[in-house]
């Protein structure tokens, strides 16, 4: 009596599916909470990343990890061969302005909504002549929370572009830069404020010298003595007009005096 094997089933027993549906759900579970935290990084891009370009425009992205506050400030330091007055800001959160500081910038305003990435952008006067620029980024929550994406390969974090760490600094890959393109003078901004023009025009308007100084100070010596000559000429003119009219009246009253003198004289001899 021969016995058959029996066919397996091609439809797996219910126990079987829960068994297996669990397990995976459980994997799931915890490759997710593997993977969350990497997904709250600060990210930087741009159209296009080439060493050595000028007016480039960067756009950054400082992604939500806090559900309970948003952000209030961000706190960046800029790579070697981007100076703070060569940044300026194109796009922020409402309200927000950004000022420079030692090596790098400030951007901060009012609160953002909870949950929501902070994005802005900014405009560099030229990119160096490098293959990665890292931003290191220190982000501040209404709260008080702080979060820092500082960390960079350099610093022995990581393989390669700092993204392995566990805080990297956001990370701009350059591409070569263009034939011919050479850096720009860094006094060269073209981002003057009003006092820096200010200073800039007073700067500009040639000093007299020494010269011109002295030519000047002889011509208004010469002006006032000429006006001393005119008002001595006019005191003495004015003084002579007395003078002559009192010589005038005694030459009268002397010839009277000898014409009434002689008359009498000669009455008394006739």
């Amino acid at each position: 009596m021969s016995v058959h094997p029996r066919p397996l089933s091609a439809h797996p027993r219910p126990h079987t599916l829960r068994r297996v549906t669990a397990a995976a759900a459980l994997t799931l579970g915890a490759a997710a909470l593997t993977v969350a935290p990497a997904h709250a990084h600060a990210h930087v891009t741009a159209a296009d990343a080439r060493a050595l370009a000028e007016n480039v425009t960067l756009a950054f992205t400082s992604e939500a990890e806090n559900p309970g506050a948003g952000f209030t400030e961000l706190r960046v330091e800029l790579p070697d061969g981007i100076e703070p007055s060569a940044v300026q800001l194109k796009k922020a959160p409402k309200g927000w302005k950004l000022k420079t500081t030692d090596g790098g910038y400030r951007l901060a305003g009012p609160e953002t909504p909870a949950g929501t990435d902070a994005a802005y952008e900014i405009t560099v006067r030229q990119l160096p002549d490098a293959r990665k620029l890292a931003f290191k980024t220190v982000e501040t929550y209404a709260d008080g929370s702080v979060a820092r994406w500082i960390e960079t390969s350099d610093a022995g974090h990581g393989h390669g572009d700092g993204h392995d760490s566990g805080q990297p600094a956001p990370v701009l890959e350059l591409k070569p830069a263009a034939p011919g393109a050479e850096p720009v003078d860094p006094g060269d901004s073209g981002a003057e404020d009003s006092d820096d023009k200010a200073g800039a025009a007073t700067a500009a308007a040639p000093e007299p010298s020494a010269t011109a100084v002295e030519d000047t100070a002889a011509a208004a010596g010469e002006a006032e003595e000429a006006e001393q000559t005119a008002a001595a000429g006019e005191d003495s003119g004015s003084s002579v007009l007395p003078l002559a009219a009192g010589a005038v009246g005694a030459l009268a009253l002397g010839g009277g005096a000898w014409w009434f003198l002689r008359r009498r004289n000669a009455a008394d001899a006739g």
